[in-house]
């Protein structure tokens, strides 16, 4: 994406000009925000330095954590950069008693103990989020160059706060009516999120289910309803898919799979490995992870655990395990410490703070549990089980519907080691560095 022109084109060229000059952009290009640990400083640094507007999500955060995290994007880079936060939903719960989720933990005892992980169960603590109105608070107050939101419309005395203090507002919408209520709520640019967009949907006027537009048909429809500048957003991957948005009237386009796959970003390779992967052209929504619909590559976590999907608590975390291919492959290559339980997951997170006392949970194709005392693992070296990281605990693949393209066009594989957010050798900024390519493209 680097070396195409993205600003040709008399319907590109008239409207990008409109979010560039706002922010100052060289290039209509903005990076989709990665919650549960995928965002990087470096990742966010380097596509801002590169002339587009680098993103970092930070919905599971503490308000001292995000006024630390502003600071450090400060310092990595001059130009403007984005930080995102979700707006709570009506009737969502954020505190809960571990007895409350004791049931859905019990479930994810197994998949500690086929990795060796601690199955944490004491049923005697408060599990809590961070309120949003202290994250939003802490927020304003380090006054990042812009503020994102998902899920909703920010509440009316956080847009006056933006505006006074000079903040420019993205808000993210699914439907028409969705970017109706955002403008009139007083946000400055409208994220247009097709249902080909990976990761979280943002729906929050209807449910998921009657919120399902294609970027390509949603885009023109909010353009034409809306006065405020409009980025698409959902299966964007390469410069045909930033041409066509242009055409139809986008001012800018935000792109989430392509990035999650550079070297700067904190997905674990495994993950990475998996977004070049076949099993990348198949997509579902699931609850499972966070209690809100996502898409995501289905793995053997989201097959077994399809049943009680339904009960799901509806508590913002962190996203968990990442892809497993279908057929208990792993994807080509030869067998590896990533396929112990069947890859192209194969890998446990650490328990910590997801916002439901969950343990660390495992993923790939492997064999099935439920035969008595703890399942038996071939063999999975410990680097592959439970590593310390720069972020909160939990990862998940996020995918769009378009990451076939990523592979046509060669894009290489990473150098990051499994659960380390940075590379091993960092591009200077304004260089998004691919890793050299293998056989697998």
């Amino acid at each position: 994406m680097s070396g195409a022109d993205v600003s040709t084109g008399s319907a590109g060229s008239r409207r990008a000009g409109r979010l560039e000059e706002l922010l100052n952009l060289r290039l209509p290009v903005i990076q989709g925000p990665f919650g549960g640990g995928l965002s990087t400083v470096a990742l966010a640094a380097a596509v801002s330095e590169a002339g587009g507007l680098g993103s970092y999500g930070a919905h599971i955060m503490t308000p001292d954590a995000i006024t630390e995290l502003v600071g450090r994007l400060r310092a990595a880079t001059a130009r403007p950069f984005a930080v995102n936060l979700w707006v709570p939903q009506e009737g969502e719960r954020f505190s809960f008693q571990a007895t409350e989720l004791a049931p859905h933990a019990e479930r994810l005892i197994p998949y500690a103990y086929e990795l060796g992980l601690p199955a944490r169960h004491d049923g005697g603590d408060t599990v809590s989020h961070p309120s949003f109105d202290d994250q939003v608070d802490a927020l304003l107050a380090s006054a990042p160059p812009v503020i994102s939101f998902v899920m909703g419309v920010p509440p009316v005395r956080v847009v006056e706060e933006a505006r006074r203090r000079g903040i420019v507002l993205f808000g993210t919408a699914t439907t028409v009516d969705e970017a109706v209520a955002l403008e009139a709520a007083g946000v400055d640019v409208v994220v247009a999120s097709g249902s080909d967009a990976g990761g979280h949907r943002g729906a929050f006027l209807r449910p998921v289910a009657e919120s399902l537009v294609g970027t390509f048909s949603l885009v023109p429809q909010v353009v034409d309803a809306v006065s405020v500048p409009v980025v698409a957003a959902g299966g964007i991957a390469d410069a045909r898919g930033v041409a066509a948005a242009l055409a139809l009237g986008a001012d800018a386009v935000q792109v989430g799979t392509g990035f999650l796959a550079t070297a700067e970003s904190g997905a674990p390779a495994v993950h990475k490995e998996a977004l070049h992967s076949p099993e990348a052209r198949t997509t579902v929504l699931t609850r499972l992870y966070s209690g809100r619909p996502a898409r995501g590559i289905p793995n053997r976590f989201v097959r077994e655990m399809a049943a009680y999907e339904g009960g799901g608590t509806a508590v913002p975390a962190p996203e968990p395990p990442d892809a497993a291919a279908p057929d208990g492959s792993g994807g080509p290559g030869p067998p590896g410490p990533r396929r112990a339980l069947g890859g192209p997951g194969g890998t446990a997170h650490p328990p910590g703070a997801d916002g439901r006392g969950v343990p660390g949970q495992a993923d790939g194709q492997g064999e099935r549990l439920g035969h008595s005392g703890p399942p038996r693992v071939p063999w999975a070296p410990r680097a592959h089980r439970t590593e310390p990281f720069d972020g909160p605990p939990g990862r998940w693949v996020m995918v769009g519907m378009r990451t076939d393209t990523a592979r046509r066009r060669r894009t290489p594989m990473p150098t990051t080691t499994p659960h380390d957010p940075a590379p091993r050798d960092p591009a200077p900024h304004g260089s998004l560095t691919p890793p050299p390519p293998t056989g697998m493209l």
